[in-house]
């Protein structure tokens, strides 16, 4: 009897409500409509890291088709105990629409546009009433949580993901909108690979008139393996060049030194003596004539090396500058550097030209077999 009765009340109130809107529709007066709630559409989660346990930025986009409106609030729903907010804040959170950017804070009693506020698995961001924070029908809205936000303070904290690879489901609520997405929690991929190193250095051979470190030219031919100059004329220096050429992948370069097994000697005992006059200099010096002194025979001749390359040794400077020579030594000498992997080719980059000069003065013991022998050390760096 109950259910009878109460059934026929519903119809009742059914058909009064009709027959109201009947009456105003032939009456030309407004009739009752009722707000309609709609799906979000475009509603995604983007991480900056999808692997399980480590804290990810979020950005999320959705289009709202009725729009959010002044008062109203925008509610995400993580799925319940697998991510970690607890230490994220309105500071750590961006919102943008196609209006702008909004201003944030963790309640709506300032001059904000809306309040943020993470509650457990809930975000709640209510646009602020009278503060022009809305959301016009099919707008669009991004929202940054991380480091990723940054137009008020930039984000210092993550949301942290779910240790458990799977699906999860993120849900929405848009003044009067709803959806709901999932975000993937995968296992990462080690991506691995090997290059082989390359590494070649040559030395080529230079004919006559070859300019060296802008001052010198030299004078007669050489080859990889012989730098031949002749016959010595007393007062007059001698200069002979070598091109020195790298190809390597070493991420920082090469380094290359030269170094002698000895002066220039002779079968007889005589020698010509490092520059200056024996003194085997190693800071760069203008190319200076032997000054001979009877009785000493260091001062009767000597012999150094200069470079084009304007970067050389660890401090990376101009070391032998425009003509300056050091004096060829048993000690390895730096002729040739560059920091960065290279082809070969660019002056001071993958080649260089490295000088020898020579000067005797009358007083230079006669001999016709002065030799010495050069090695080149070229070492990648890596």
């Amino acid at each position: 009897m109950y259910r009878t009765s109460n059934a026929f009340s519903v119809l009742q109130a059914t058909a009064a409500i009709v027959g109201m809107a009947i009456l105003l529709w032939s009456l030309g007066l407004p009739s009752l409509r009722f707000a309609e709630a709609a799906s979000v559409t475009n509603f995604s989660d983007t991480l900056s890291n999808s692997a399980a346990s480590v804290d990810a930025d979020h950005t999320i986009e959705f289009t709202t088709p009725t729009g959010v409106t002044n008062g109203q609030t925008i509610v995400f729903t993580f799925e319940a105990g697998e991510f970690n907010t607890t230490s994220v804040d309105y500071t750590d959170i961006d919102m943008a629409t196609s209006s702008g950017e909004f201003t944030l804070a963790a309640n709506c009693t300032g001059s904000e546009r809306a309040s943020a506020v993470f509650a457990g698995d809930v975000l709640t961001i209510t646009l602020c009433s009278g503060d022009g924070g809305l959301i016009a029908p099919n707008g669009t809205t991004t929202i940054q949580i991380g480091e990723n936000a940054t137009f008020q303070t930039n984000g210092d904290q993550q949301i942290n993901n779910p240790a458990t690879f799977d699906s999860y489901q993120i849900g929405l609520v848009a003044g009067a909108d709803s959806g709901e997405t999932r975000v993937a929690i995968v296992s990462t991929v080690l991506v691995t690979a090997s290059v082989d190193t390359l590494f070649t250095f040559t030395v080529a051979g230079l004919p006559g008139g070859t300019t060296v470190n802008t001052s010198d030219t030299s004078g007669g031919t050489t080859t990889a393996t012989t730098i031949p100059f002749g016959l010595l004329d007393p007062g007059t220096a001698s200069t002979a060049a070598q091109r020195l050429s790298v190809v390597t992948n070493a991420r920082n370069g090469f380094a290359v030194t030269v170094q002698a097994d000895g002066m220039l000697e002779s079968t007889n005992g005589a020698d010509i003596d490092g520059f200056i006059e024996g003194a085997y200099t190693t800071t760069p010096t203008s190319w200076v004539a032997p000054t001979p002194t009877i009785g000493q025979e260091n001062s009767y001749g000597h012999w150094g090396i200069t470079s084009d390359d304007a970067v050389v040794t660890e401090s990376l400077n101009d070391h032998y500058g425009s003509g300056l020579f050091v004096s060829a030594s048993t000690t390895p000498v730096e002729v040739f550097r560059h920091t960065t992997p290279t082809d070969g080719t660019g002056s001071g980059e993958g080649t260089t030209i490295v000088g020898y000069k020579v000067q005797v003065s009358s007083l230079q013991e006669a001999a016709e077999d002065y030799q010495a022998i050069l090695t080149y050390i070229a070492t990648p760096v890596f």
